[in-house]
């Protein structure tokens, strides 16, 4: 699994900020790594050090393979909260439709029948 960091004009993005973010996205979806080929992080500051409530925001990408790519955003008082808050979404949502996934192939393909004579 690839992530690519990515910020605003606002926000400084340095080496440790990178780092840090990515070490965060790294662990909360390090259990889905044979299933997502890339994972893109855009953090933002959506009042441009105006300062604010609720004003950091983060929207995490991730390409799952053969399925669309899927998206959450998440804002918060400090980054690192609206990133491991989006962190959480995703694996949230990934649980869902990566787990759906794998209980059909476990299971099969196709309704399952007790009907007397269905053979």
């Amino acid at each position: 699994m690839k992530i690519q960091f990515n910020t605003d004009a606002s926000i400084n993005g340095h080496e440790a900020l990178a780092d840090r973010v990515v070490g965060m996205v790294e662990k909360t979806l390090s259990r889905f790594g044979d299933e997502l080929t890339r994972v893109e992080v855009h953090v933002s500051d959506q009042n441009a050090g105006k300062g604010g409530a609720s004003d950091q925001r983060c929207m995490l990408e991730a390409r799952v393979k053969g399925r669309q790519p899927v998206a959450v955003t998440e804002t918060a008082a400090t980054l690192g909260q609206a990133v491991q808050g989006a962190a959480d979404k995703l694996a949230r949502m990934l649980d869902t439709t990566i787990g759906r996934a794998r209980e059909t192939r476990a299971v099969g393909v196709g309704p399952q029948t007790d009907e007397p004579g269905a053979s």
